[in-house]
């Protein structure tokens, strides 16, 4: 489904990803790892229209997406969700989700089947009716993840890209997202996921891809990886007694 083909990005001085390769099948779930700064985020904005590769060229079912503005890249089939779930403050929930349902792919509904779909989202990913109409600037970091979670599947990806979903969850929240994250699998979404909370990844992950001063160093199963010398000494750590 995607192919990341000796992607690189320079930004200035700064070599943020180095030729990476990187590939994802369908219903497939992939956890990509790694230090602050290790580029993960940078190569997620790249796939996703964000950022445009310096070099390097990527795959979306067969067609070259590189360098495409990240409007037609959501028509094609891939959304993102942030680090930082900021949205519309002035919209409600509801509002910001029907914006991903009417623009986010090239069958756009109508306002009101918008609204229906945007509903049933709403119910998927768990957030309460009686937060729905509530102006966003007004909700909490658990439900505005759910708000923005909700309008990137109002869109209808067949890829999923999700930074750091679980940032700023307790524990009993972060095992809510991971069964989320399954469930989307499920209904037939492939997903890459940048997460620094390993439980979350090793629970979700088909595949585990690690980079680390831009560059991939290491590319498997997840009992591979986390045995993997190179990636306990550069990122796991104590960690890796987990």
């Amino acid at each position: 489904m995607l192919d990341v083909l000796a992607v690189s990005k320079q930004i200035g001085g700064l070599r943020a990803v180095n030729e990476v390769n990187l590939s994802l099948g369908e219903n497939e779930i992939v956890g990509l790892v790694g230090p602050n700064g290790a580029g993960k985020t940078t190569l997620l904005n790249m796939i996703s229209g964000i950022s445009v590769p310096s070099s390097g060229r990527i795959l979306f079912c067969g067609d070259d997406i590189t360098g495409l503005p990240a409007n037609r890249i959501c028509r094609k089939g891939i959304a993102k969700t942030f680090q930082i779930a900021e949205s519309f403050p002035g919209l409600s929930a509801m509002e910001c989700v029907m914006i991903g349902a009417l623009f986010g792919n090239h069958h756009a509904p109508g306002m009101a089947q918008a609204r229906v779909e945007s509903a049933a989202v709403l119910d998927f990913v768990g957030l309460q009716e009686d937060k729905r109409e509530v102006p966003i600037k007004n909700l909490n970091v658990v439900e505005l993840k759910r708000v923005q979670l909700g309008r990137a599947l109002a869109s209808r990806p067949k890829l999923l890209l999700l930074d750091e979903l679980t940032t700023g969850l307790n524990p009993k929240e972060s095992r809510e997202a991971v069964d989320l994250i399954k469930k989307i699998r499920d209904r037939g979404v492939s997903i890459l996921i940048i997460e620094h909370v390993m439980s979350v990844i090793m629970g979700v992950s088909n595949r585990i891809v690690v980079l680390d001063h831009g560059e991939k160093i290491a590319d498997g199963n997840p009992h591979s990886v986390i045995n993997n010398q190179q990636v306990i000494d550069t990122y796991l750590g104590d960690l890796h007694a987990f």
